[in-house]
């Protein structure tokens, strides 16, 4: 559907309900970002929103999602709202020290990074508490946005593969496109809001980890698990650009030689 028409016929999805239905309870602080994002996306943007069917509409779960822009956790966090769930994102603890903007994200529930710190390890255990609460938790397994020339998606980071596999739940892959035409984020600082961009997003069906279930959780595992979770997202966002994603997924740790930095 496109220029913020939705079908809010509901589906089945592992024995639960998604895309219709009443919204959830969402508080005052997020209820307040639903209410300043929601009308800027439907005046600004059009929107062209696949796979809703994919989203659980209840219980603990983890979606990663690819990065792109600096624009594109308002258009996930539209989707996700659209999905009848209210998102959980993790994000770099620099955006919670905002003025104003950090208060509200994280009255909203949001949760910050602490890279590099001692307190590097309290996102995960939140995000692992929020999964077990039945709440939506969303990873930017990259960590950064893509610095593959053609803005596909790079490898991953470890933490939503842990997060799935400490806690059982599904892991949701979602692709989007059409953020970067927004706000390129590299090489300008400008904003491009006419003429009216379409954000495409779609979620796939959960990424089968089934044969990393029941091993222990060694370094080695989690990484095997991101690189089908990885490449999971890299197809549909391939899908999406009706293109084939690279069989190799750029990896910012290697340097042009080919060496592991």
């Amino acid at each position: 559907m496109t220029d913020g028409s939705y079908d809010d016929q509901e589906a089945e999805v592992n024995g639960q309900r998604t895309a219709g239905g009443p919204r959830p309870r969402r508080g005052f602080w997020f209820g307040l970002v639903v209410a300043i994002v929601k009308p800027f996306m439907l005046l600004w943007t059009k929107q062209d929103f696949r796979g809703r069917e994919n989203v659980p509409r209840s219980g603990g779960m983890v979606f990663v999602t690819n990065h792109i822009s600096h624009f594109d956790p308002f258009v996930i966090g539209f989707y996700l709202w659209e999905c009848r769930r209210i998102p959980r994102l993790l994000g770099k603890a620099s955006l919670f020290k905002l003025p104003i903007a950090g208060r509200i994200i994280t009255s909203a529930g949001q949760i910050p990074v602490y890279r590099d710190s001692a307190e590097a390890a309290d996102a995960f255990r939140a995000a692992v508490a929020a999964v077990e609460k039945g709440e939506c938790v969303g990873v930017y397994p990259e960590g950064t946005i893509t610095r593959d020339p053609d803005l596909w998606p790079m490898t991953g980071k470890t933490g939503a593969a842990r997060i799935a596999l400490m806690t059982g739940c599904p892991v949701i892959p979602i692709a989007n496109w059409g953020a970067q035409e927004v706000f390129a984020s590299y090489g300008s600082l400008r904003v491009h809001l006419l003429p009216r961009k379409t954000m495409r997003v779609t979620a796939g069906e959960p990424v089968d980890l089934s044969a990393f279930e029941g091993r222990p959780i060694t370094n080695e595992l989690l990484h095997e698990a991101t690189e089908v979770i990885m490449q999971r997202v890299a197809a549909e966002l391939g899908v999406l650009r009706g293109q084939t994603p690279p069989k190799e997924l750029f990896d910012p740790r290697k340097s042009e030689d080919g060496e592991t930095r």
